[in-house]
């Protein structure tokens, strides 16, 4: 759920690091099937119905939902404008059958009754806001006793590259350092069990996710090199303008990620947490 300039949401972040190019909402198709397999072989929602997506953005983890739950009837709030209307133009179709709603509106205070679904979905959300376990906390609300609510969420302690990439790691430190600065948490899925609890969930799991690539694997590497460069060069623009960076780690940074594609022995290494939780 990212917040455009104009809006002042309470409980998210107070800016959103990637920004709301064209540009950066294509990136997050990509980036949804990038990790698809990964995320949706630890998610089942045969048994749910009706699903709200709270930060549900340009609509591409929706378009996912729908293809592998296509029994699903959904229900997605963000708090962008951009964000929304990107998702209404990508999802037409599937809005004109009344498959999903969009709507925006603001996580901490939902507009929709106590107990009126059976699932709740957030993904890449909570790094973006100030008050998750209010978050979590609401959409536990709208669940029915029984309810299950599925939460993926970063842990950006884990990334880690070879050869040794000194102008990344910069890089990468003032990224998690300027998203925590706008009171965001880039490393909220280590956290993920203690707020579902202090929310009011029970039976919590949460699973480590991991993309590990090395030369077992080099055309999915390569793939996932060049992603990654893009995750990371989304955060440019704010960071420079923030005076966080200069031009010249950016420009080395995106040798050493050639360097990258190129070696023989490269690995590229990122861990996530899901968790998966129920309300009565």
């Amino acid at each position: 759920m990212s917040k455009s300039p104009t809006e002042n949401k309470t409980g998210l972040a107070d800016g959103y690091i990637h920004g709301f190019t064209k540009e950066e909402q294509d990136r997050l198709f990509e980036q949804a099937r990038v990790h698809e397999n990964i995320i949706y072989s630890h998610v089942d929602l045969q048994h749910c119905q009706n699903l709200i997506e709270i930060g549900s953005g340009v609509g591409a983890q929706t378009k996912i939902l729908l293809e592998r739950f296509p029994h699903l009837s959904i229900q997605c709030i963000d708090a962008s404008h951009e964000q929304v209307a990107r998702a209404q133009q990508a999802l037409a179709p599937e809005l004109q059958s009344g498959r999903i709603k969009i709507n925006q509106g603001d996580a901490l205070r939902l507009p929709f009754k106590s107990n009126s679904f059976d699932g709740a979905f957030l993904c890449w959300l909570l790094e973006h806001v100030q008050d998750p376990v209010g978050i979590l906390r609401e959409a536990g609300r709208l669940l029915k006793p029984g309810g299950v609510i599925y939460c993926n969420e970063v842990f950006n302690s884990t990334f880690y590259i070879h050869p040794y990439a000194p102008a990344t790691l910069k890089y990468w430190f003032e990224f998690n350092d300027y998203q925590w600065s706008l009171k965001g948490d880039p490393f909220v899925g280590g956290k993920l069990a203690n707020y579902l609890m202090a929310a009011g969930y029970q039976n919590i799991v949460t699973t480590v996710l991991t993309h590990q690539y090395d030369n077992r694997m080099p055309k999915r590497r390569a793939v996932f090199i060049d992603y990654w460069t893009q995750l990371l060069l989304s955060g440019a623009p704010g960071l420079l303008e923030a005076g966080r960076i200069t031009k010249d780690i950016v420009d080395e940074m995106k040798q050493e990620f050639e360097t990258l594609k190129k070696a023989k022995d490269a690995v590229i290494f990122y861990s996530w947490i899901l968790a998966r939780a129920e309300i009565y």
